[in-house]
């Protein structure tokens, strides 16, 4: 990790030295980028895989998605093996145990819990001419939720998908997850889509399952939404496909920023860091910090725990990459420096967290003291864990039941309340040069029924 004090850049060059690289500038290991090749039989970017591969599946369907993920991941299947089964999932609640299970339970029943708290409701105004002004709060129809299967069974993103959705009444949840070599899914991933509700479960990954989705194919039917995390090709044919379908946003690598003092145990703190540095090489942990002793011994920590970690080379090539301690002139600057950065997760270790909280602005999820570690938070506390990253906090909130919903706005006007704005409304039509929406108004105020 690199240890840096804010006394020693101005304000731009730090500002820079906390940047992420956009969705267009991320870079693939030249493994990926040698395996493309092999693969399309030609170099190619990101972006031009995906496009690639969604302009196949618009066209060719099925057998688009079943070449693909043939090509891709080394699994073939047929057209009828593209949803999972009913036995499938059955010999996947025999597979994991009743320790699994309960946990599994546990964490939906929190989740759920805490999710029917967000539920929106339908509501009117009655006006003072007797128009019923509202708004209807509809669940969407159809939405697909993505899981992950890179370097471990992300079930708890299963949980934290399709609860909401479930919650605010989709009528078909679809969830889309990459199978393993043998063609089976993750049985834990599985029992977790299950116990979370989802109706159907799609054993295919990467872009081509988002295409499918978004453009329906003759076995995939077409969603109205395409929620939850993924690697470089899934986000950028999230990107690619929204307009034709809604998405959640474009999720990145995870981050983790932790703000401390001397009150909390150098020892938690380095854990904290590194339990979001294990995720990938493109995580990022960062600590701030107004005490140099402190930053010193987190340091001295992460490099004692790291030599015991079971990912520690993932983590460590994180932290080389993405890893930062900043050292701050005081608290008030740190919080500034967190609000610049606006992280998807914000731990705050320091003696009075409830006195800081007002002062952040931008963060997915905030933790507050030494107890609430992001960790938690990932798996059952009860928020979601799908969070806004990549500075992105500072205008999009995490995946929640409203995420789920469409509002219509409903109007019935009164002949009352026709004579009582009528004229206003074709004053303004008249000023946007519209005759004819004058016109419309006018017709209901030259009638009978509106005559007092």
């Amino acid at each position: 990790m690199r240890r840096i004090e804010t006394a020693s850049f101005n304000p731009e060059e730090l500002r820079l030295l906390l940047k992420r690289a956009s969705l267009d500038e991320v870079a693939v290991s030249e493994a990926v980028a040698q395996r493309t090749a092999q693969i399309f039989g030609k170099p190619l970017t990101p972006a031009q895989v995906v496009q690639e591969i969604i302009a196949a599946v618009e066209t060719h369907g099925d057998a688009a998605v079943i070449d693909f993920t043939e090509r891709i991941d080394g699994v073939k299947l047929t057209q009828e093996r593209l949803f999972v089964d009913r036995e499938e999932i059955d010999k996947a609640y025999d597979a994991i145990g009743e320790e699994a299970l309960a946990a599994i339970r546990t964490a939906c029943e929190r989740i759920r819990r805490y999710h029917e708290a967000q539920k929106e409701r339908s509501w009117w105004i009655e006006g003072p001419d007797g128009e019923l002004l509202g708004q209807r709060v509809l669940p969407l129809e159809r939405v697909a939720c993505y899981v992950p299967a890179g370097r471990a069974p992300l079930l708890s993103s299963a949980i934290m998908t399709v609860v909401p959705a479930k919650v605010a009444g989709v009528l078909e949840v679809i969830l889309a997850t990459p199978c393993r070599p043998d063609g089976e899914v993750d049985p834990y991933v599985l029992v977790a889509a299950a116990e979370a509700g989802a109706d159907r479960i799609l054993r295919v990954g990467g872009a081509q399952a988002i295409a499918a989705l978004a453009y329906g194919t003759t076995w995939i039917p077409k969603v109205d939404k395409i929620v939850g995390p993924g690697n470089i090709f899934v986000t950028l044919a999230k990107k690619a496909v929204f307009g034709r379908v809604a998405i959640d946003g474009l999720n990145g690598p995870s981050e983790v920023v932790v703000v401390a003092d001397d009150s909390v145990d150098p020892a938690w703190i380095a854990v904290d860091l590194l339990s979001q540095a294990e995720h990938d090489p493109e995580a990022a942990a960062l600590l701030f910090t107004a005490d140099g002793g402190v930053a010193d011994r987190v340091l001295a920590e992460v490099e004692r725990q790291l030599e015991s970690m079971a990912r520690r080379d993932v983590a460590r090539e994180s932290l080389e990459r993405w890893g930062m301690v900043v050292v701050c002139r005081s608290l008030d600057e740190a919080i500034e420096w967190v609000n610049v950065v606006a992280p998807e997760h914000l731990e705050l270790l320091v003696r009075d967290p409830w006195s800081v909280l007002d002062k952040v602005r931008h963060a997915g999820a905030v933790f507050l003291g030494p107890w609430s570690t992001v960790p938690l938070g990932d798996y059952l506390a009860g928020p979601n864990h799908v969070l806004p990253t990549n500075g992105t906090a500072r205008f999009s909130s995490p995946l929640g039941v409203y995420d789920f919903v469409r509002r219509s706005s409903v109007v019935a006007m009164s002949p009352a309340s026709v004579r009582a704005i009528g004229e206003v409304g074709k004053a303004l039509a008249r000023l946007e040069g519209l005759p004819a929406h004058a016109d419309a108004i006018d017709k209901r105020l030259q009638s009978g029924a509106a005559t007092p």
